[in-house]
């Protein structure tokens, strides 16, 4: 997604060998507009698949993912990566490592929002290493609902994320791919929507 690729050049910034922080736009401040054309964007890729439900896990997956769920005309879940009192009954859970926060957390949804019927698509806003979506895997599979697919806003392809996923057989959607941080510069690949 060209408008994507661009903000993340303007305002994306590399810290270390694999960090892009991208906190203008996406994981602290939001741009409404763009996260619009982002659900927009995976609206139309997945408008055919029969999408009931999208998951997300809290906290920066939240935008993108409710926007798709606004474009698709259906719910958006997302899994608490800390239990409330008011979650009391027929709770999924799974546990999640976080690389950039470097923490495990309990991630869990009410199972009553999820059932065999529904057809899933996870949303996140990055792929690294793929533990946050392997988790929302599990707690969806609990329930007896598909995933369909996954779609993730910035992928950073030389990290192992796509490959333990398309491993499991998941279909993995992409609409920024990073192939390497060069000298604090971002080299993009085909993204592949």
């Amino acid at each position: 997604m060209k408008l994507l690729e661009e903000r993340i050049l303007k305002d994306g910034h590399v810290l270390g060998e694999n960090i892009l922080k991208v906190d203008s736009f996406l994981t602290h401040q939001v741009d409404a507009n763009l996260m619009r054309e982002i659900g927009k964007a995976f609206a139309t890729y997945f408008k055919s698949t029969g999408i009931t439900k999208v998951v997300t896990i809290e906290a920066s997956g939240i935008a993108p993912a409710i926007y798709t769920a606004e474009a698709l005309g259906v719910p958006m879940i997302f899994a608490k990566k800390s239990k409330n009192i008011t979650m009391t009954e027929g709770i999924l859970t799974a546990e999640v490592y976080s690389f950039t926060k470097q923490v495990t957390s309990t991630i869990s949804i009410a199972g009553k929002f999820l059932n065999r019927q529904d057809k899933v698509l996870i949303i996140d806003d990055f792929l690294a290493n793929g533990q946050a979506a392997k988790g929302l895997i599990e707690i969806i599979e609990q329930s007896g609902a598909s995933v369909e697919a996954i779609g993730i806003v910035i992928e950073k392809s030389f990290q192992e994320g796509r490959k333990l996923l398309e491993e499991d057989k998941r279909k993995v959607v992409s609409l920024a791919r990073i192939q390497k941080f060069e000298n604090r510069k971002i080299v993009f690949m085909e993204a592949d929507a």
